[in-house]
């Protein structure tokens, strides 16, 4: 179902019960999944895959060039994952670099006004508020949330199943499953509200809880905590929370 207003380039390829409503714009290169719907007024170009199942709502610019200096209209994609909704005025740039890749994941939440830049990688489930900004770069795992007026520094990292409050200004990265906010940033504890809901094991909670006295609350540096958490998680969820740590980072954990 294309409305007569739209402009769909016949290479685009539209999948079977997709719709496509009035005055919506769908560049040359883009794929868009069966039973998609495109509400109104959204734009869609670049090298844009969306999903099975997605609805973007009205004045959405998805796939849009790089608002980054370094990029010189390059090959380059955006893809967005099943199921995710993606409401009002909400913006995602395509990456910058040969063949680099800005996405979005499965069932993922963003709310109007949301701004995902170049180079971006949104897991599943993920929800952002409205007017959350990521710059380019950030990685958000599966599960996180990002309350909104939320400003998040190029190359912060954000954890699985954790919950940054809204107007925070993130610059370092967020360990998973614990609750951060403030202007600067703090942590706050365990995400608890959000381990529950996704039914985490009494024992995994108390896992994560000790974690996060050793990372926050025993005078321990980074270094220090990442060789007690090696000797003592056993949870599936410690050992996340562990390799997140150990990993390479360009800005550094949240103090």
């Amino acid at each position: 179902m294309i409305h007569p207003t739209a402009i769909v380039h016949p290479e685009a390829l539209i999948g079977q019960g997709a719709e496509i409503g009035p005055f919506c714009v769908v560049g040359e290169h883009v794929k868009i999944g069966n039973r998609t719907r495109l509400l109104a007024h959204v734009v869609v170009n670049g090298r844009t895959t969306i999903g099975d199942d997605v609805r973007i709502h009205p004045f959405c610019s998805i796939g849009a060039p790089s608002q980054d200096r370094k990029y010189h209209f390059e090959e380059s994609f955006t893809t967005i994952g099943d199921r995710t909704e993606i409401r009002e005025y909400v913006s995602v740039n395509r990456a910058t670099g040969e063949g680099e890749t800005t996405s979005i994941g499965q069932d993922s939440l963003l709310l109007a006004y949301v701004h995902v830049a170049h180079n971006c990688r949104i897991g599943d489930r993920v929800t952002m508020s409205s007017t959350a900004q990521l710059a380019g770069h950030v990685v958000v795992e599966d599960d996180a949330t990002i309350g909104g007026m939320t400003g998040v520094h190029q190359f912060v990292r954000i954890g699985a199943h954790s919950m940054v409050g809204g107007m925070s200004r993130l610059g370092r990265d967020v360990p998973p499953y614990f609750l951060i906010e403030g202007n600067p940033v703090a942590p706050y504890g365990l995400n608890t509200v959000g381990l529950r809901r996704a039914e985490f094991a009494p024992e995994v909670i108390s896992e994560l809880k000790e974690c996060y006295r050793i990372i926050y609350r025993s005078h321990n540096n980074i270094s220090q905590a990442v060789e007690a958490l090696r000797a003592m998680v056993t949870t599936e969820q410690g050992r996340h929370l562990l390799a997140f740590l150990e990993a390479p980072t360009e800005r550094g954990i949240v103090k």
